[in-house]
């Protein structure tokens, strides 16, 4: 498109041509019937009308009337010497009186308007057009450059050139990318035409080419993931067309965008944490999503709950149960995730029936979530290493336990006893806790699930055992500060009764749970973290070196090792243990290769 200014000089104003546009009023200049285009695409470097010379001869002036006449009526006005205004401007410099001339010049002023008019109606985005429009005004300004219709016409042509100007510098900014959302620019001059001629079709075709550009500039932002930018974008493209409905249409798509876009990273977060050390990876794909994400994301919210996940159980979620594949074809323990978190270790300070052992009270912290069997190890369990193994444990090659001896109450050493034998040396049920079994035969069946699993397995810590026995509570006891619920477990009630009709001496007054010995691995209720048996049933050996206090102990959960040491730590009560034995902080060394009727073991794997 171009820039068409007119150049007039001398031309009559209205009162309020005053007001004219500056640019306008600027390029006006002394110079009678000619129109100058400026711009690139100039109609010309000027256009200038000036009547061809016609000879009329003395006797020629009728003649030259009537063929101005037939010109004007044909509508040839003023191509040539033979058109009605060139013919009729010669016949009135001969009879400057003739009514009948002046007449007919002005029919054809009016022709070459009304000609130039229908023009200027095809002008707005037809440059021909245009063109013609100045030609009939440079026409109409040399016919009679006085008359009233003609200023008015060139107001007309005024405007029709400042619209031209308008839009031509509006689309050249568009197509610079100048659009003007800080002001200036495209959206200004399609405005400023508006403001001209209300609804004039090229300038509302700006602004609506002006707001496209702007959406895409804002779905190109989002696509580079810059949903901010796009919002910014959409902010202004909604105010240039406020009462349609392409920017409520286009936020719509870019909202799908970043729906699509945090749903792709997402993907990415999750497939990373799949990898080793995807750690890192996620949370930057979550950093990602939180640029763009409108607060309360629940995608974003579930990545980084699955991050958390991750860094403190793996693949695992806390309560999750499983069991792992062995080599040889069996499966392993059955095991449940135990919750991350911390808790106070110890005796609490107003617990009288605690010994110094017990304290001081600390905290421990678990980074990291840990799987424990949620049994004790039964005796099938311990037979399917033995045969895999042959090992010969502490009881067999010394050839003796100390097993339960009804006749006297007591425990005593009893030939023949092992892994295979129960609590009084009869053999053992395949679901019972296995029975008779050292710190190092415990350590060992460890060992062997890690190998035959490809995972580390391992006797839980003292601060692991406490912490998943107590299960969130800080009582004397699991379940509270008094006697233990009904089927909360197997402990020494006053209830209890041995096969000849003992009785315990020091028990939990009116309970009873049926057993005079340990109970099948399992047989009570699980506590609110799923494992089952801490409480009661069998003591168990932890990996823990026996110290004499908590002072200097690890905070972070781990085990309290020295090189060589022969004491060992047995935490949980049994069910021959009374019931201060049976309080959530109660430990006991042992010697490492102790066996007897009373103590098992559980394990942990590392996740």
């Amino acid at each position: 498109m171009i820039v068409v200014a007119w150049l007039l000089a001398g031309c009559t104003r209205n009162p309020g041509d005053a007001a004219r546009d500056e640019r306008s009023a600027q390029a006006a200049q002394t110079r009678a019937g000619i129109v100058t285009i400026s711009g690139d695409d100039a109609i010309a470097e000027s256009l200038t009308w000036r009547p061809p010379v016609v000879e009329i001869p003395p006797d020629g002036f009728d003649a030259a009337r009537e063929r101005a006449e037939a010109a004007l009526e044909a509508g040839k006005l003023s191509d040539d010497a033979e058109s009605a205004i060139p013919l009729l401007l010669a016949l009135s410099k001969q009879a400057p009186d003739d009514s009948r001339l002046r007449d007919d010049l002005d029919r054809a002023l009016r022709a070459v308007i009304a000609h130039g008019d229908a023009a200027l109606a095809r002008a707005d985005d037809d440059i021909a057009a245009l063109r013609e429009a100045h030609r009939m005004a440079a026409v109409a300004r040399a016919t009679d450059g006085d008359d009233e219709a003609v200023a008015d016409y060139l107001e007309r042509i005024d405007q029709a050139d400042t619209l031209w100007e308008l839009n031509r510098d509006g689309e050249r900014a568009l197509a610079g990318g100048r659009y003007g959302e800080d002001g200036g620019g495209a959206l200004a001059k399609f405005r400023e035409a508006l403001a001209l001629r209300p609804g004039q079709p090229r300038a509302m075709q700006g602004l609506a080419a002006t707001e496209s550009a702007m959406i895409r500039k804002a779905e190109v932002a989002a696509e580079q993931g810059d949903f901010e930018g796009a919002k910014r974008w959409l902010g202004v493209a909604a105010k240039v067309r406020p009462d349609m409905s392409t920017v409520p249409d286009a936020i719509v798509r870019i909202e799908r965008m970043r729906g699509a876009r945090i749903a792709r990273l997402r993907d990415l977060g999750v497939a990373a944490l799949g990898q080793p050390d995807g750690i890192a990876a996620a949370r930057r794909h979550l950093a990602a999503i939180l640029l763009i994400a409108k607060p309360g994301d629940p995608v974003a919210a579930e990545l980084r709950e699955r991050i958390d996940l991750a860094e403190h159980y793996g693949q695992f979620r806390p309560g999750q149960q499983f069991t792992d594949g062995l080599e040889h074809g069996a499966r392993g323990p059955q095991m449940v995730v135990v919750p991350h978190g911390g808790y106070r270790m110890g005796a609490e300070a107003g617990d009288a029936r605690a010994e110094d052992a017990e304290r001081p009270q600390h905290a421990v912290r678990f980074d990291r979530g840990f799987a424990m069997s949620i049994t004790e190890v039964t005796v099938g369990d311990y037979r399917r290493f033995i045969n895999a193994t042959g090992r010969r444990t502490r009881a067999q090659r010394r050839g003796y336990s100390m097993a339960y001896d009804e006749r006297s109450g007591n425990f005593a050493r009893v030939s023949g006893v092992d892994w295979r034998s129960d609590h009084a040396g009869n053999p053992a049920g395949e679901n019972l806790p296995v029975l008779h079994v050292s710190a190092k035969d415990a350590e060992a069946y460890a060992a062997w699930l890690s190998e035959q699993s490809g995972h580390r397995y391992r006797l839980p810590s003292e601060a692991e055992f406490e912490y998943a026995l107590r299960a969130g509570s800080r009582t004397r006891y699991p379940w509270g500060d008094g006697s233990p619920p009904k089927d909360a477990g197997n402990f020494t009630g006053g209830r209890d009764r041995s096969p000849t009709g003992r009785h315990w001496n020091n028990a939990f007054a009116g309970y009873g749970d049926g057993y005079w010995g340990p109970a099948p691995a399992g047989r009570f209720a699980a506590n609110p973290w799923g494992v089952r048996g801490l409480a009661g049933n069998v003591s168990e050996w932890v990996a823990d070196c026996w110290h004499d206090g908590y002072r200097r102990a690890p905070v972070d959960g781990s085990s309290w090792l020295n090189p060589g040491c022969r004491t060992r730590v047995v935490r949980g009560g049994s069910w021959a243990s009374a019931p201060d034995q049976t309080r959530s902080s109660w430990r006991a060394p042992a010697g490492v290769d102790s066996t007897n009727g009373r103590i098992g073991f559980r394990v942990v794997r590392e996740i």
